[in-house]
């Protein structure tokens, strides 16, 4: 079992940065595959970025290569998800997931789900 718990979401203007945590229970934590997900209003859950448990290769969606980067820390359990140069279609609700898979770009391989965090980019 492994939950998870999610922070660092609030409201910044277009161009600023935010650093999202996640951080985990549980003793397996390090052979979880770790992702970030977002939800707007309106629209379905998509992939935002991933970390392999395996090799620790990340993947990213499109729309945030080069502006996002995952991290993970497992001595801590913690993941994170550095947001720069932020713009205002990156608003949503940011969910962390876990799954026992390697790579994880799908919602619906995913294990276990945090309850999300806002992030606002206003222009």
């Amino acid at each position: 079992q492994v939950q998870l718990v999610e922070s660092g979401g609030g409201l910044v203007q277009a161009g600023g940065y935010l650093r999202l945590s996640c951080a985990a229970s549980g003793r397996t934590f390090s052979m979880y595959s770790m992702g970030w997900f977002r939800q707007a209003p309106g629209k379905e859950r998509e992939f935002v970025a991933s970390i392999s448990w395996s090799d620790g290769s990340r993947y990213y969606a499109d729309s945030v290569k080069g502006r996002f980067t995952i991290s993970r820390d497992n001595a801590k359990k913690l993941v994170y998800l550095q947001m720069n140069n932020l713009k205002p279609e990156d608003t949503a609700v940011y969910y962390c997931a876990a799954t026992r898979g390697s790579e994880f770009t799908s919602a619906n391989t995913a294990d276990y789900w945090g309850q999300g965090t806002q992030v606002s980019v206003s222009s």
